[in-house]
């Protein structure tokens, strides 16, 4: 038989181990970022949303002026080995050479339909541009929606044959979440076509297709068979929203500089810079693909392979360093890369 004393140790060992489990399951629980390993990039992030968002302290930030804005491809979801819209781009030239016969022997349908990756790799940026163009106009806005939802319905990830939209990154989906939660708009500002993106972008995100710039052509006004007024997708480039272009969009279709800005490239380079440039209390971030085991692992910089999808030059990290852009190690600061 067990001793007085001795059992009322037992009780309070187990009291003890309740009350840890209980304060570490509240911890848990109230934790907005779970997905995010415990790292000075998870603090930083933490403690800039505090700050801003806090009456009481002289960094408090307006509600109208939360504007939070985010890349998609490499920074929300996976972008590797190729773009997506690019993918569903390619997808689309049997229908349209079956349409148009005439394309069937002209650069660069004609390598598109011999399914030769490298070889369709290899195509200069003036036939790919041909092939956009010929893929994402010619149809009416609501034609182009339904055959870009029935794609995404659809198509999946070679390497991990599931949808494209349940490849988003799980620690970013938990921080879009937890900006809104705290007042911030967030935005997509993407070099993908903008009408593409609108498709998805409420479904995936929980950002609506107003709260998307990206890439834009022009569109003419007109009426379809059945006499309703549509709107026809014209092969005509109104904004490139990549690089310098992001900054220009984000003025255009925000009309705010935003307060936070997220990328993973050279191409979003300018959007950060154009985000510190703004009075007050800032963060701006990349994101670094370092981890082949869970996702891919590409740079060049800190020696990473050389891409180019989604290229992060070293020149961009020394910048970062030098600016005081938060660096996200995937291998280190995030716990887990999806939802599942």
């Amino acid at each position: 038989m067990l001793s007085k004393s001795v059992f009322q140790n037992l009780i309070g060992l187990s009291l003890g181990l309740c009350v840890s489990f209980a304060s570490s399951m509240a911890q848990a629980q109230n934790d907005p970022l779970p997905s995010w390993n415990d790292t000075v990039t998870k603090q930083a992030i933490v403690e800039f949303v505090e700050a801003t968002t806090d009456e009481t302290k002289q960094t408090f930030v307006a509600p109208e002026a939360r504007i939070a804005t985010f890349d998609q491809d490499g920074t929300l979801w996976v972008e590797h080995p190729m773009y997506s819209q690019v993918i569903y781009c390619l997808d689309r030239v049997p229908a349209l050479v079956e349409a148009k016969p005439e394309l069937k022997d002209v650069e660069p349908f004609k390598t598109v339909l011999t399914g030769d990756r490298e070889a369709i790799a290899k195509l200069p940026m003036a036939e790919l541009e041909k092939l956009l163009a010929a893929t994402l106009s010619g149809m009416t806005v609501d034609e182009f929606q339904a055959e870009v939802g029935k794609w995404m319905a659809s198509a999946k990830d070679p390497r991990w044959k599931r949808p494209y939209t349940a490849l988003t990154y799980q620690p970013m989906q938990e921080f879009l979440g937890y900006l809104r939660a705290n007042g911030f708009k967030t935005y997509i500002v993407t070099g993908g076509g903008q009408d593409f993106v609108r498709v998805y972008s409420q479904s995936t995100y929980g950002i609506p297709p107003e709260q998307v710039v990206g890439t834009a052509g022009g569109t003419t006004y007109g009426y379809a068979k059945d006499g309703k007024p549509a709107l026809t997708k014209d092969p005509k480039l109104l904004l490139n929203d990549n690089n310098a272009g992001k900054p220009e969009g984000i003025h255009l279709m925000v009309g705010r500089r935003p307060l936070i800005a997220f990328g993973n490239s050279t191409g979003d380079k300018e959007m950060l810079e154009y985000t510190e440039a703004g009075d007050g209390p800032r963060l701006s971030a990349l994101v670094l693909h370092d981890d082949a085991d869970r996702e891919y692992a590409y740079g060049p910089a800190k020696g990473l392979p050389d891409t180019k999808v989604g290229t992060f030059t070293q020149e961009l990290y020394d910048e970062a360093m030098k600016n005081g852009w938060v660096v996200i190690s995937m291998k280190d600061d995030w716990k887990r890369m999806f939802a599942d």
